[in-house]
C-alpha cells in the first residue's frame, strides 16, 4: 500500500512565488508541455496554477537531450485555497522519444489569509494516459498536441470536496523514491520520482492502422524493431545496430544481439 507521507515537504503562500527545481543529468527528450497543478484530494482533481508549453526545459526549440532550463518560478493564484494537506503535481509530456507521460507529486501546505474557499482553474490533464488522447513526437512541430490542453476543462478544486471532470487520473501521495531521471524538488527540500509510464527506446513512428490492445507487444517484418500498442495506438521502436527483434514470450520482446 501506498504510504502517506507525514509531512508536507514545503509551505506556500497564496498570492506569493514557488520555484520549482529539477536535478541536472535527466533526458529532456527536447523538451515538450509541462503542467503544474494543485489538489487537495491526493490528484483524484487538480488545477493547473501554471504551464510551460512546447519548450519545457529549454528556451525554445531544440535537438538536446539536456536540459537548459532547470527551475521554473511562478506565482500561486491569490485565491488559491489554505490547507495544511494539499499536494503539488508536476505533469510532462516529451516532445521527441517514445510517447510517455512522466509526473510527480508532493505533499505541501498553504496559507492564505484572505479567506478563499475554492479554486477554479484548468484541470490537469494526462495525455498518453487512457481517456486523454495521445500526443505523437513533435518532429520539429511544437504545436503537436496543444490543442488537448487548450480544450481541457475547468475543475474547482477546494480543501473540502473538489467537483471531477471526466477521465480524472487519481494518485496517492506518498513517499519519495529514487530515480535516475527527472527527479524534481519543492524548494529544495525532498526529491519525487518520475512516474515514467511507457519506458520504451526510441520510436521510429505510431500507427493506427489497425486496432491493438493497450500493452500488446510484436515484432515487426524483418525483426528490425519491433510495435507496442499504447492506448489503441502502435508505436513502432527500432532495434539497435547489430540487434534483432525476439519475442521470449507473449508479453516479452528483447532486442537481442546477432
Amino acid at each position: 500500500s501506498e504510504i502517506q507521507w507525514t509531512k508536507p515537504v514545503a509551505s506556500w503562500t497564496a498570492g506569493q512565488p514557488v520555484t520549482i527545481k529539477f536535478r541536472p543529468g535527466g533526458a529532456a527528450h527536447s523538451g515538450g508541455h509541462c503542467q503544474f497543478a494543485i489538489s487537495y484530494d491526493n490528484g483524484k482533481t487538480a488545477a493547473v496554477v501554471h504551464e510551460v508549453m512546447k519548450h519545457c526545459f529549454f528556451n525554445g526549440p531544440s535537438n538536446s537531450n539536456v536540459a537548459d532550463v532547470l527551475e521554473y518560478t511562478f506565482d500561486l493564484p491569490a485565491d488559491i485555497p489554505a490547507s495544511s494537506n494539499a499536494q503539488f503535481i508536476w505533469i510532462w509530456n516529451n516532445a521527441i522519444g517514445n510517447r510517455e507521460l512522466y509526473t510527480g507529486i508532493a505533499d505541501i501546505t498553504i496559507a492564505n489569509s484572505g479567506g478563499s474557499k475554492s479554486y477554479t482553474g484548468k484541470s490537469a490533464i494526462y495525455p498518453n494516459h487512457e481517456g486523454y488522447g495521445s500526443i505523437p513526437e513533435f518532429n520539429g512541430n511544437y504545436n503537436t498536441g496543444l490543442s488537448l490542453f487548450e480544450n481541457a476543462p475547468n475543475v474547482v478544486v477546494s480543501p473540502g470536496s473538489s467537483a471531477a471532470p471526466a477521465s480524472a487520473f487519481e494518485y496517492s501521495s506518498s513517499a519519495p523514491q529514487s530515480s535516475a531521471e527527472h527527479n524534481f524538488e519543492v524548494t529544495a527540500t525532498k526529491n519525487f520520482a518520475e512516474r515514467n509510464f511507457y519506458p520504451l527506446s526510441e520510436p521510429i513512428h505510431t500507427s493506427t492502422d489497425s486496432a491493438c490492445t493497450h500493452g500488446e507487444l510484436q515484432c515487426i517484418s524483418g525483426n528490425s524493431g519491433y510495435r507496442r500498442c499504447v492506448w489503441g495506438v502502435w508505436n513502432f521502436i527500432a532495434c539497435g545496430a547489430g540487434t534483432a527483434c525476439v519475442q521470449t514470450s507473449t508479453n516479452a520482446i528483447v532486442c537481442a544481439r546477432v
